[in-house]
């Protein structure tokens, strides 16, 4: 008998920074996401009660964090420190993680936000949810792949 694997319907993006984290969801029926929000953070520890009441309110299947890596693959200071962030995901909500190369998509918020909003757009809260936003839907770009 073959076991059935679960595809993630409901996800939720987590773009970790020292001093805020970019949340957003998404849904797999149509691979888009939708950025929320950014959590202020101090030195990487964010309010984890707002974390909770996010995880609860949006009940994901899969939370995807995105994984800081240099251009040439190679891993840089922060990376260590979002790995344990999505290990303490894991503990503390009992939610399944997954990580997602993050590469260039901070450039890449910036970019989209700039061209719909000009440059007072470029706030750093929603380009962190931008950036969560992007780490999802490269995330369900691989799954897909």
């Amino acid at each position: 008998m073959t076991e059935k694997i679960k595809i993630p319907t409901t996800l939720l993006g987590f773009d970790f920074g020292t001093k805020s984290i970019g949340v957003a969801t998404g849904q797999m029926i149509t691979a888009t996401a939708q950025p929320l929000a950014a959590i202020k953070a101090t030195d990487g520890i964010p309010n984890w009660n707002i974390i909770e009441k996010v995880i609860n309110d949006w009940n994901p299947d899969l939370v995807v964090i995105g994984l800081p890596l240099n251009m040439d693959g190679t891993e840089q200071m922060i990376t260590q420190r979002a790995k344990k962030f999505a290990n303490r995901l894991n503990g503390r909500f009992g939610v399944k993680v997954a990580l997602q190369d993050e590469r260039l998509t901070t450039a890449s918020a910036k970019e989209f936000i700039f061209a719909n909003g000009g440059y007072k757009a470029l706030d750093k809260g929603k380009i962190d949810s931008v950036s969560a936003a992007l780490i999802l839907e490269s995330w369900m770009e691989s799954y897909y792949g």
